[in-house]
């Protein structure tokens, strides 16, 4: 076998055997396996304290990460230049590298979920498929011992996450497809109690993968995978001499409480569409810095701010107020604190008594009046939810900028019964496309018109900027997040989404269409006659015209 990572003119030597003591072993070999030994124990003990570091505050965490890495870095590469040693005298075997690697994988991944650098997402599907590329655990289903073959299914759980996020749905699809025979070969080898457990993890990413409604499909009719992060050229630039604020995004807390999405992992698929749509395009580092076939853990990516994202799924109330908190003590001057909060909406039932109950319990998760000592710094807040109409009379106590953006609380029956695939107005947030074609029943669309349409869009996006910056009597808030690309960008999809929605014949009454605290001047922004054309023009490029209201061809 061609073993990349040995180094050249070393071939790989059996284990020896026979009856020698270890008074046989010349004394350099036995400080090569004391030495690996050291650095192996001592990986696992700083790898297994990483989760005793508290998960929200950016400064904590960040000296034990450093050590951790450097350990593993050093582990790595004794490996690598000692492994006929340790082929011979300690018996290394093939998974317990492929162990080391994924634990570096994994190191990467979370690396990523504290900075939000996607580029750290790169490094850890670089050491992710090299153990796949060169069998690391090939040998696992040959040895008589469950935990191994463990270890293995959730190399493949993890790896998958990482797919997900940087966009491989193809890759995705193989490796599901590998973790089912293994998963089947496992529960038939071994008689486990957690079978329904992995099929459970199998049928969640397979729910994944299809919750996109619209394919993009190139000529031979594969699917053109999309990607919605944020890239060089895809954020209308600000006019010249425009005054805006100069706030910038800096802190997210995207929170997921819907009982009956897709979710992988701990994410729903809104939660997954919103982080994207609060990152930058991710940089392949290893493309850039290390040379072709070996692995070697960078230290660190070039700085692209992308805002700081905390991902909470289903947190307790005491939780959520803990990471706003930390959140809130370590924002920096001029900074804006982002809030999205994906709920299923709370009513209780009862009357007039219940009415104080009520507002109290309007939100499970959080009620606006929780955010309330929290307004004292830039806050932006985002609530998809059947009862998002809490926050629309939003009080600003301390004068400072508050803006809150809120879903639509009834959708027609035809979009509600696709509400289990993420909703309708994040999806706007992510990719307006995406969501325009989906709310015209599209359920692809041809590569070619894919992109004269997200070209006509970029114009759009132009227009509705100008119309914002431009609008006498738009609140100012508007305007002080408007010098935020991330901002700026979410702001004039919502006043998309709130224009199609507004033409569109199969929403009807006002509770479908979105909201915002502060109101936007509607005649401005989402009913402005140029915007409507806009969106005709849209429609008809689809082909799908016939389903919004036209006022040059018929009164309403």
């Amino acid at each position: 076998e061609n073993e990349i990572w040995d180094s050249p003119g070393q071939p790989k030597k059996s284990v020896m055997t026979g009856a020698e003591t270890e008074d046989d072993i010349p004394l350099g070999e036995r400080k090569t396996v004391t030495d690996f030994c050291y650095l192996l124990d001592k990986s696992k003990q700083l790898f297994n304290g990483l989760r005793d570091l508290p998960q929200y505050g950016h400064k904590q965490w960040q000296s034990y990460f450093g050590r951790t890495f450097d350990v593993y870095t050093k582990l790595w590469k004794f490996q690598q230049q000692h492994r006929q040693v340790l082929d011979s005298r300690y018996g290394l075997k093939r998974w317990q590298i492929g162990e080391v690697a994924s634990k570096i994988g994994q190191l990467y991944y979370h690396y990523y979920l504290r900075t939000s650098e996607t580029s750290y997402l790169n490094e850890a599907f670089s050491f992710y498929s090299a153990i796949r590329q060169r069998s690391y655990y090939f040998q696992v289903n040959k040895e008589d011992r469950p935990e191994l073959v463990v270890k293995k299914l959730r190399y493949y759980a993890r790896y998958i996450v990482v797919c997900l996020l940087l966009n491989k749905m193809d890759l995705v699809k193989v490796l599901v497809k590998e973790l089912s025979e293994e998963i089947e070969d496992y529960t038939q080898r071994f008689n486990t109690e957690d079978q329904l457990e992995w099929n459970l993890v199998l049928q969640e990413v397979a729910a994944f993968v299809e919750a996109d409604p619209v394919v993009v499909l190139n000529d031979n009719n594969s699917v053109v995978v999309t990607s919605n992060r944020l890239q060089e050229g895809s954020v209308p630039p600000l006019e010249q001499g425009m005054v805006v604020g100069q706030l910038v995004l800096a802190d997210a807390l995207i929170i997921g409480n819907c009982n009956n999405q897709v979710k992988f992992s701990e994410l729903t698929i809104d939660m997954f569409r919103m982080l994207q749509a609060l990152e930058r395009e991710p940089v392949n580092l290893a493309t850039q810095t290390s040379k072709q076939g070996t692995l070697e853990p960078n230290e660190k990516p070039a700085k692209r701010e992308n805002p700081h994202k905390y991902l909470l799924y289903k947190p307790t109330f005491s939780q959520l107020f803990t990471f706003l908190s930390a959140s809130f003590k370590e924002l920096p001057a001029n900074s804006v604190l982002l809030v999205y909060l994906s709920a299923t909406g709370v009513f209780p039932t009862g009357h007039s008594d219940y009415e104080g109950k009520m507002q109290r319990m309007s939100k499970r998760v959080l009620h606006p009046g929780d955010l309330f000592p929290f307004t004292r710094k830039p806050l932006f807040v985002i609530v998809d939810s059947s009862n998002s109409t809490a926050y629309k009379n939003f009080t600003n106590l301390f004068g400072q900028p508050l803006v809150c953006l809120l879903s639509p609380t009834v959708y027609p029956k035809s979009v509600q019964d696709q509400s289990q695939r993420g909703s309708l107005f994040t999806l706007f947030l992510y990719s307006p496309l995406l969501a325009f074609s989906s709310v015209c029943g599209l359920s692809s669309v041809r590569r070619g018109l894919w992109e004269r349409a997200q070209e006509f869009l970029r114009k759009v996006y132009r227009d509705i900027g100008q119309m914002i910056t431009r609008s006498r009597t738009i609140d100012q808030a508007f305007l002080q997040f408007f010098g935020d690309e991330f901002l700026r960008l979410l702001l004039i999809r919502f006043v998309f989404c709130s224009a199609a929605l507004r033409l569109h014949k199969l929403f009807r009454e006002s509770r479908s269409f979105p909201e915002s605290y502060p109101e936007l001047p509607k005649q401005d922004t989402v009913e402005s006659s140029l915007l409507q054309k806009h969106i005709l023009e849209l429609a008809t490029m689809l082909d799908v015209q016939s389903l919004f209201w036209d006022d040059s061809l018929e009164a309403y």
